[in-house]
């Protein structure tokens, strides 16, 4: 099935990029081998700082396994600075919008998100993170408001969507009984052992709305990831999840360095998670990025013996600056070079034939 797969989604495509550059539109004329299922891994505020120094610390990241590298322009539809709700929205949308805004465009009305159009066509759809997935990022591939503080708002967008794995905290503003009407199994605390592979799956890391850092998560995200994918692949029609690591940007508004690198370090696993899946399967397409870098981050020195560094923070917010991009899998040469954020969501659309 895999193979037969893999031959017939070979084709030949020319390929649109609108990448807002001088010379207008890059047109592309390649051969693409379309995947079956797409994960989307977005580390929140991880610049290439971040990673330089979350590599250098702990000897090495999966991200090094990646050949396929772009770099996104970051500005959201009304400032030079994005924020994450427009970060987000332009993966999940392919449009710019103004910065707070959850999957609506500068109109304020709704603009349908790869996983909608993912769900309309018959593919399992994810989401997981590492904070209230009524947060920016979660939020902007599922719901539509034009204020990212409308939590409860942002958590009534999700009943009826028929999104089959959840995973995150924000327990308190979603209704028990609206969940267990729509067909879903709810977990807390734990991930769960038992859980039923016929049902949607709603896995809530504790019962708050305030997340645990990495130290206190322990290994969670890389498992509730393994799992998240587990669940997905029974639908022999693909899938789609977004997996965020929340609080890499978290570290960087506090100026907290060792925050940053042990939340990016424990988003790593997650990657490796994917990408190992991506391996052994053939037909996945892994895509890591980030909706923005935090902090200005800047590594002055460093000691090549005890692998420290000395560093400092431009800023406690986000800044400007370009975030990469990585790809493996079929479709991974489509995201080679300099884009704007929204060409993500347009790769991904083209490439699962949505």
């Amino acid at each position: 099935m895999r193979n037969k797969r893999k031959h017939l989604s070979l084709m030949m495509a020319i390929v649109l990029l609108f990448s807002n550059c001088q010379s207008g539109a890059k047109v592309i004329s390649q051969k693409i081998e379309k995947p079956l299922n797409i994960i989307l891994l977005i580390g929140d505020g991880m610049g290439l700082a971040q990673i330089s120094a979350a590599s250098f610390i702990s000897g090495g990241l999966s991200l090094d396994l990646f050949v396929e590298l772009g770099l996104l322009r970051t500005s959201s539809g009304n400032d030079y600075i994005t924020d994450s709700a427009a970060g987000a929205t332009a993966f999940s949308t392919g449009e710019k919008t103004f910065n707070g805004a959850i999957g609506v465009g500068m109109d304020t009305l709704s603009r349908q998100s790869i996983l909608e159009l993912a769900e309309q066509n018959g593919l399992s759809t994810g989401l997981i993170s590492t904070c209230s997935v009524t947060h920016a990022t979660p939020a902007s591939f599922y719901a539509h408001q034009r204020n990212r503080e409308m939590h409860r708002e942002i958590a009534n967008d999700f009943y009826g969507k028929g999104i089959d794995f959840m995973a995150g905290t924000g327990k308190p503003y979603f209704s028990i009984e609206k969940l267990l009407a729509g067909g879903y199994q709810i977990s807390s605390g734990t991930i769960p052992s038992n859980a039923d592979a016929s049902k949607k799956q709603f896995c809530f890391f504790n019962d708050s709305i305030h997340p645990p850092k990495a130290a206190e998560r322990g290994n969670w995200l890389e498992a509730i990831t393994k799992q998240g994918m587990q669940h997905l692949s029974q639908n022999k029609k693909g899938f789609f999840l977004m997996v965020e690591g929340s609080q890499i940007d978290w570290g960087g508004h506090d100026t907290d360095f060792n925050y940053t690198v042990t939340e990016l370090i424990d988003f790593d696993k997650a990657v490796k998670a994917a990408y190992e899946f991506a391996k052994k399967d053939g037909n996945t397409l892994v895509i890591v990025t980030a909706d923005h870098e935090t902090g200005g981050l800047s590594l002055d020195a460093g000691n090549l013996k005890k692998r420290t560094i000395q560093h400092h923070y431009a800023s406690t917010h986000h800044s400007g600056i370009m975030v990469p991009v990585y790809a493996y899998g079929p479709g991974a040469s489509m995201l080679k070079g300099t884009h704007e954020n929204t060409e993500v969501f347009k790769a991904m659309k083209l490439l699962l034939g949505l």
